[in-house]
C-alpha cells in the first residue's frame, strides 16, 4: 500500500435482484466515512444495481477487475464479504489476484484489512477452509465409486455395439464415412477402422469402449 502518498482507494458495492427499490448508498456512505477516517482519497466508486451475487459476470465488477490490473487505485474496499463474492473460493481467487498486484482488500462488516496480520491470518483461514472443503468433496466421490464397485454397479458410460454387417449395407448405399458415424452414433474414425478389421471378427458386431470414441 502506497505510504508516502494518498491512498487510493476503489467502492464497490452491490444490491441484489432480491432487494429491488433499496439504494446501494447506504454501503456507499460508509464506506467513504471510513475512508475519511483512514486519510484515503476514494479513486472510484464501482455499483451492480439489481444484480445476484450468484452471477459470474457483473459488469461493474468486470470493470473494477480491469482498472485493479491497471493499477489505478491501491486499496479495494467492500461494505460485506458476500456483496463483493459469490462464494469462499470466488473470494479467495480475487485475493489472490490482489496481493499479486499490490492491492490490499477491506471488508469494513467484517472488520477484515489484507495489509494488517488480523487481516492476513483471516485470509489464511479462509484459505485452509477452502481447501478442506475441496478434500471432503473429492472424498465424498471416491467413498460414492468404491461403494458403488462394492455392489457390482458399471462405471461410466456403456460400451457401443456397432452392427458391422449394418456399416457394410449402409456404406453399399454410398454414405460417406462421416454420415455412417453419425446414423450409428460412433465416431467417423472408429467406423472406418471397424470396417477394416471386420475379417477379423465373424460375429459381425463390435463393443467400442467410450475412449475409443473419445480418440475419434
Amino acid at each position: 500500500m502506497a505510504a508516502s502518498s494518498i491512498t487510493r482507494t476503489a467502492l464497490y458495492g452491490r444490491i441484489s435482484t432480491s432487494n429491488n427499490g433499496q439504494s446501494p448508498e447506504m454501503q456507499l456512505r460508509e464506506l467513504r466515512e471510513y475512508c475519511e477516517r483512514r486519510g484515503w482519497s476514494v479513486a472510484g466508486e464501482y455499483v451492480d444495481m439489481g444484480i445476484s451475487g450468484a452471477k459470474d459476470r457483473r459488469p461493474e465488477l468486470d470493470r473494477l477487475m480491469s482498472d485493479a490490473h491497471k493499477r489505478r487505485f491501491d486499496v479495494i474496499a467492500v461494505w460485506k464479504f458476500d456483496r463483493f463474492a459469490r462464494s469462499v473460493s470466488h473470494l479467495l481467487r480475487a485475493l489472490d489476484t490482489f496481493r499479486v498486484l499490490g492491492i490490499e482488500f477491506v471488508s469494513l462488516s467484517e472488520s477484515l484489512d489484507t495489509a494488517t496480520p488480523a487481516g492476513r491470518m483471516v485470509f489464511t483461514v479462509l484459505g485452509a477452509v477452502a481447501e478442506l472443503e475441496r478434500s471432503l468433496i473429492a472424498e465424498r466421490v471416491r467413498a460414492g465409486l468404491r461403494n458403488a464397485r462394492a455392489k457390482g454397479k458399471r462405471l461410466g458410460r456403456p460400451r457401443v455395439i456397432v452392427d458391422e454387417a449394418r456399416i457394410a449395407r449402409l456404406r453399399a448405399t454410398g454414405l460417406s464415412w462421416a454420415k455412417i458415424a453419425a446414423q450409428l452414433g460412433v465416431g467417423e474414425g472408429t467406423v472406418y477402422r471397424l470396417m477394416h478389421v471386420s475379417a477379423k471378427n465373424p460375429l459381425g458386431t463390435a463393443s467400442v469402449s467410450p475412449c475409443a470414441l473419445a480418440a475419434d
